[in-house]
């Protein structure tokens, strides 16, 4: 056991969040409403990177009918 905890390693999904979005910025085509930015690798690579946590606001997509 190296003493880390199941989460520590979790990759977080962009694609299955509601935040996650494609831009039309060929340069930085990855983006996340949640945080407020785009870039060339998955958001969540980026927060993981940027504060040594895995991505917090993560919200799995929800699909709605016509009816809400």
């Amino acid at each position: 056991m190296t003493g880390k905890s199941k989460t520590f390693d979790t990759r977080i999904n962009c694609y299955a969040c509601k935040h996650f979005y494609v831009t039309w910025d060929p340069q930085l085509p990855r983006g996340c409403r949640a945080f407020g930015f785009k870039s060339v690798a998955l958001p969540s690579i980026v927060v993981k990177q940027s504060s040594g946590a895995p991505c917090m606001k993560f919200v799995k997509k929800g699909h709605k009918g016509r009816n809400g």
